[in-house]
């Protein structure tokens, strides 16, 4: 079979970084074809350089038997090349049809005719049982839904080979399940699909082949069906990973943080918050779960300062701080790994060593009087980019040219090593290959055996039930039950989740 896509020798330089290294890669039809590796490997790169936003220094491109040479987007779409991003490309004020027709808007004579365009929306979105209301506004739509509206993007230019970067870094398991079907009948209509993943559940249950890529080279080719979740890891990383969290029976001490009776509300001024009573202690993870839109983020949003409480307290060690600002709460003790690193968690446009200090620069020894102390942040910078293997050619280059999971290894490494008392960790692992994320792993265990209290807000279920002491299920902007982390699954998570009761003769069923 003649492939659809020939990559080869495709070599990438940047500043201090080799990205592509003479990489080959070869993609058949109707496949679908995962390129896996740590943050940083290269595969962004190279799959931006096949959808023509990057130019490769070296290397030739063949799309369905022609050598092309692919300068833009443009050119790539013409080609059937379609891309979905892990940041989305997206318009938030403009609604669902105006998304997917922006630069291909049907006319009737020379005015947009909006209503063909609707029309042409929904058909399409119908063929892929994609199914979206064309006329609502992007801002108000979920994550997945907004993917939904990228990959129909995709399609409706004509795309019959997809890429999908990263896809589901920011789905819950049940947006990752819709996914899958979809790409499984994207597939049976004859569609290609690229998929740029580190996750290797994901790559054992939905590719039919995998290209290891580390350090910008391709290590190693696989059929998915003659390879494992280990060997893939090993591979991937260049050394035996840790799947399974290890970690010893907790003795958790007194409560550092005590909510009661918390009240907010979310962005359109309807309750969030209905009356949440929380405890962690010292040397304690407690972890919550819930599916996304239940409360977590406004929870997480008042506990750091984000949000205001409309009721209730909130208290550190003792103190209350339900007032405080996001700096005086960071100051009483408090830690914050957000959920959206690049809204809440970084200045893009800063440099790697500036944001390592965002939450301590005026304090010594990197305030000097009013002035940084320049020499202590590039020390502190680059003491940290090597414990936590920080992946960039430098600390002085600005954060947004890291990779995804790069960006999440700086705030990580600036949370951890203030050594806050209580660490409120909101999707840690998000974006982080399965090396880095067993290193985070191991280092919120730390967190816990050195005393620390840690309040985990995952939609990762595997993660919660590894790493969590106790489990705290939200639904509705309430705590419905706390579970020991020993007596819970994945079937009593889920019954509680969605708004059911755990009985006593359900829980002994289940266990």
């Amino acid at each position: 079979m003649q492939p659809i896509v020939r990559m080869e020798g495709i070599t990438k330089i940047f500043p201090g970084v080799k990205a592509n290294d003479c990489i080959d890669l070869t993609v058949y039809p109707g496949e679908i074809h995962a390129l896996l590796g740590e943050n940083g490997a290269g595969k962004s790169t190279l799959m931006n350089i096949l959808y023509g936003l990057y130019k490769p220094d070296n290397g030739r491109i063949f799309v369905k038997g022609q050598e092309v040479e692919i300068n833009d987007p443009n050119i790539a779409i013409s080609l059937g090349i379609g891309m979905v991003h892990q940041h989305f490309m997206l318009i938030p004020p403009f609604t669902v049809a105006e998304n997917i027709l922006l630069g291909v808007e049907p006319k009737k004579r020379i005015f947009l005719d909006m209503k063909e365009g609707i029309r042409q929306v929904q058909l399409i979105s119908e063929r892929y049982g994609l199914q979206v209301d064309p006329l609502a506004k992007v801002e108000d739509i979920s994550v997945g839904m907004q993917q939904r509206v990228e990959i129909l993007k995709a399609l409706f230019r004509g795309a019959d080979i997809l890429i999908f970067d990263e896809p589901t870094a920011v789905l819950i398991p049940q947006e990752v399940e819709e996914l899958h079907k979809t790409m499984q009948s994207l597939v049976a209509e004859g569609k290609s699909i690229i998929l740029i993943t580190h996750k290797l559940k994901e790559v054992i249950s939905m590719s039919d082949t995998v290209t290891v890529i580390r350090r910008g080279k391709v290590v190693a080719n696989f059929k998915t069906a003659e390879t494992t979740e280990a060997e893939l890891a090993s591979t991937m990383v260049g050394r035996p990973v840790l799947l399974e969290v290890e970690k010893e029976p907790n003795a958790p001490g007194e409560a550092v943080l005590e909510v009661t009776n918390l009240h907010a509300r979310d962005a359109r001024d309807l309750p969030a918050l209905k009356g949440i009573n929380l405890q962690v202690h010292q040397g304690e993870i407690l972890g919550v779960a819930g599916i996304d839109g239940n409360g977590q983020t406004e929870l997480v949003e008042v506990l750091s300062g984000l949000r205001a409480a409309t009721q209730g307290t909130v208290e550190v060690k003792g103190r209350d701080i339900t007032t405080y600002s996001p700096r005086r709460k960071t100051l009483a003790g408090l830690g914050h790994i957000p959920e959206d690193r690049q809204k809440r968690g970084l200045v893009l446009e800063f440099s790697v060593a500036e944001n390592l200090v965002l939450q301590s620069y005026f304090q010594p020894p990197f305030a000097k009087g009013i002035r940084l102390n320049s020499k202590e942040v590039r020390r502190n910078a680059q003491r940290l980019i090597g414990e936590y293997d920080i992946r960039t050619p430098d600390e002085g280059v600005p954060v947004k040219s890291l990779s995804g999971g790069n960006q999440q290894k700086v705030i990580v490494a600036r949370e951890i090593d203030r050594n806050p008392d209580l660490l409120i960790a909101a999707q840690p692992t998000r974006g982080l290959d399965v090396g880095a994320i067993e290193f985070v792993h191991k280092r919120l265990i730390q967190e816990r055996d050195a005393g620390k209290a840690v309040l985990l807000f995952s939609f990762e279920l595997d993660e919660i039930m590894s790493l969590s002491d106790r489990i705290a299920v939200i639904f509705e902007g309430q705590i419905v039950d706390i579970l020991d982390a020993a007596d819970a699954n994945e079937e009593k998570l889920g019954l509680l989740m969605s708004g059911g009761k755990v009985d006593k003769e359900v829980a002994t069923e289940y266990a």
